[in-house]
């Protein structure tokens, strides 16, 4: 699939080294042609938690029968 900056996306797999976990939802704000996304992830109050450059496997598009939920951000754990 082609994403597109501002496109939200669904993490594929855990990022421990960035506090991310398989499912959570981030932002395309830059594509990198062929296969390179730069995603950010945000807390809930809104404060970047990671900005990471990805490949197109790495990441889903947002289906739907996703649904939202909520979780603690456990520094230095996934």
């Amino acid at each position: 699939m082609k994403f597109k900056e501002l496109d939200t996306v669904v993490l594929d797999r855990d990022l421990p080294e960035q506090g991310l976990r398989r499912g959570d939802l981030g932002a395309v704000v830059q594509v990198y042609p062929p296969d390179g996304l730069e995603v950010e992830f945000v807390t809930a109050a809104g404060r970047t938690q990671a900005l990471v450059t990805l490949r197109h496997a790495d990441v889903r598009a947002v289906g739907a029968e996703d649904l939202i939920a909520d979780r603690t951000l456990v520094r230095g754990a996934a």
